[in-house]
């Protein structure tokens, strides 16, 4: 079921790139694994993933050594500022940065390290209250500030848009965040690349590949409906 569910969505992001004139390799896909055992990620990897999603710390932590070492682990759901300690060094990039303060532990840590950190600033770009991440108009300022810490690389920006039945909806928010991508990549900020746009999950990733995502969140999608405990 994993593999033709991958086929499905790889399907679909080639269709997607193509109505908007990109190249498919444009698109890194990464599959939400919150929640899913070992026995799917594997399944997963053998069909080729190797970019995974977690939103768990704990959970994260957890699956790393009991899964191949050529994984890509992505921290897509809210960071804890305590927690910082256990992903620097362990993971692909940090999408979800919505502070100054988050910022400056994963920088400490960073040098404590002795390694980079690449993140992504999380923009609440449909202004919801249940959301974490900055207003739009106040992402320059954060990307600036993060960018000068040191042990830190800001790649781009990352949002999660609202739950809804019609894709269409959310195109809105996901031209904001390129949008806004372009303005911050024109003032030429010193360690600030804005090429990774982290948006799009299950129901509306075609219509971010339109508008420009690098990364697209997908788990339902790949695994389907039912939510597995992890077995630890």
């Amino acid at each position: 079921m994993i593999r033709e569910n991958l086929d499905a969505v790889h399907g679909k992001i080639r269709q997607a790139c193509e109505r908007a004139g990109r190249s498919p390799e444009e698109v890194t896909l990464i599959a939400v694994s919150k929640t899913k055992p070992v026995e799917m990620i594997l399944e997963a990897y053998e069909a080729g993933v190797r970019d995974f999603g977690e939103n768990k710390v704990q959970e994260l932590m957890d699956k790393i050594p009991r899964l191949p070492s050529d994984i890509r682990w992505h921290m897509i759901g809210h960071l804890q500022r305590n927690k910082v300690k256990y992903l620097v060094g362990k993971v692909e990039m940090i999408h979800s940065v919505d502070s100054l303060r988050l910022a400056e532990e994963i920088s400490r840590e960073a040098v404590k390290q002795g390694c980079e950190v690449r993140i992504l600033i999380e923009v609440n770009a449909a202004g919801e209250e249940s959301k974490f991440g900055v207003r739009p108009e106040e992402t320059e300022a954060l990307v600036r500030a993060a960018a000068a810490l040191p042990g830190i690389r800001v790649c781009g920006l990352m949002t999660i848009a609202p739950l809804t039945e019609n894709a269409e909806d959310n195109r809105i928010f996901f031209r904001t965040l390129k949008n806004l991508s372009v303005d911050i990549e024109r003032k030429n900020i010193d360690n600030v690349h804005m090429a990774c746009l982290s948006m799009g999950m299950t129901g509306d990733y075609e219509t971010a590949c339109e508008e420009g995502a690098a990364f697209v969140r997908v788990g339902t999608g790949i695994f389907g409906e039912r939510s597995w405990q992890t077995s630890v």
